[in-house]
């Protein structure tokens, strides 16, 4: 009997992915270990192995799918003596090979009578393509099931994915005018983007990993009481101490980043101030023993956050050299879920682009995060005089459910102490 080869979970939260690519094809012959196909989730596109061996029968869904459930049956896999033409059909051609279509008001069709006389003029649903009409009209297996229940006819519909496949989004533009919907109830305007107005634009359909980030923000921002405490630290001693280090480095190739040492820092100040590397849970406070810094990257469509576990214990460079392994990985998409999920905490630097100033959005669970702006010349006191000095703003945004104002501040003091003065984060 066929090995059914069903969509993974690839993290411990996917509920669903998108069938980027298959990197086999029916009739081939896999082992355990071969690369079968790369899963878009919500953070990265991941390599899917296989774990038996066998000839690839028949590939139930085909690549450039959306919102392929977990555990959904992707393709067959025939095993040792088993004729590949032996495996049973796919589910999505079940609909082939039922001989009595059933009308939306009900009526059926006799056994006998010809399939074209099962649909009538009236307002029934208009009857999607089925596996016989496949090559013609190119449609995902959800695309045709949300079809078939709107009563939209897919010939009549413009596809948006892959090789022109229509895919979900694409049926919200042809639900509005279907016949059987308008006969059921008055069909419902089709929502347009908050009245885009009429000037020329692109539409892009939005990513699983936009998608998860706005949900996400909008739970933060919703669900967390946020509270912001800023403080401008001097970097003066802090870029010489790197200049010095980098120096010394050079020859094993390592070079710190200012970011590589705001994450130290951070790591530092949550060790003396356990109080705010907490997580709240609604019924509990979970405090940390250890500070793993989950670290914002922007890459192409959105924001990954890799983590850098035991930030506290690590040395500066080893930091560096995790960071630029995980940052270029990020971009690659190639991160595995264990390297961008959990983290007591986060950072956000944007002082590469010149922000001065800003506030960042907590990642739940977690119960703060420190944005860090740009190092500008300003006007600064040192010494009760006024001199020109190095200097950066950086913004705590704290749960208020689980962490006080004043351990807040205790944690910005601590952190801009051990900025100002870096000798005591390597100590």
């Amino acid at each position: 009997m066929p090995i059914e080869l069903k969509m993974p979970a690839l993290s411990p939260t996917m509920e669903e992915g998108t069938l980027a690519k298959w990197l086999v094809k029916e009739g081939d012959k896999v082992a355990a270990g071969d690369l079968l196909a790369e899963i878009e989730t919500d953070k990265a596109t991941m390599e899917f192995e296989a774990v038996d061996e066998g000839t690839i029968a028949q590939i139930l869904v085909a690549e450039g799918t959306d919102e392929v459930k977990v555990g959904t049956v992707i393709a067959l896999i025939a095993g040792e003596g088993e004729a590949v033409s032996a495996a049973p059909a796919p589910a999505k051609a079940a609909p082939a090979s039922a001989p009595e279509p059933v009308a939306k008001d009900g009526g059926e069709t006799g056994a006998g009578q010809p399939a074209k006389e099962a649909v009538s003029p009236a307002p029934a649903p208009a009857p999607t393509p089925t596996a016989d009409s496949g090559d013609r009209i190119k449609a995902s297996p959800l695309a045709r099931r949300l079809a078939q229940a709107q009563g939209i006819d897919l010939s009549g519909v413009t596809g948006s994915g892959p090789g022109g496949r229509i895919v979900r989004a694409d049926l919200d533009g042809a639900a509005g005018g279907a016949p059987a919907k308008a006969a059921a109830a008055p069909a419902a305007p089709v929502p347009t983007a908050h009245g885009v107005p009429d000037i020329p634009h692109v539409v892009a359909k939005l990513s699983n990993m936009r998608k998860t980030i706005a949900r996400r923000l909008t739970e933060s921002k919703q669900q967390v009481p946020h509270i912001y405490l800023t403080v401008d630290i001097q970097l003066d001693a802090l870029l010489k101490l790197r200049g010095e280090l980098n120096a010394g480095l050079e020859s094993r190739g390592v070079k710190l980043s200012v970011n590589d040492m705001m994450i130290k820092a951070l790591a530092a100040a949550l060790m003396e101030v356990p109080e705010c590397n907490v997580q709240y849970t609604g019924n509990e406070l979970v405090t940390f023993k250890r500070v793993d810094i989950s670290v914002a990257v922007s890459i192409t469509g959105g924001l990954i956050t890799p983590v850098i576990v035991e930030a506290d214990a690590r040395s500066l460079s080893a930091i560096a050299t995790a960071m630029k392994d995980l940052a270029g990985r990020a971009r690659e998409g190639k991160l595995k879920p264990e390297e961008y999920q959990g983290g007591t905490a986060s950072l956000s630097n944007m002082g590469m682009y010149g922000i001065s100033v800003f506030s960042a959005v907590i990642n739940p669970p977690q119960g703060m995060i420190m944005a860090i702006g740009a190092g500008e010349k300003r006007p600064y006191v040192v010494n009760d005089s006024l001199q020109i000095a190095s200097v950066m703003s950086a913004t705590g945004s704290f749960d208020h459910r689980a962490i006080d104002g004043a351990d807040g501040a205790r944690l910005m003091q601590a952190f801009k102490r051990l900025v100002e003065n870096p000798l005591g984060m390597l100590a």
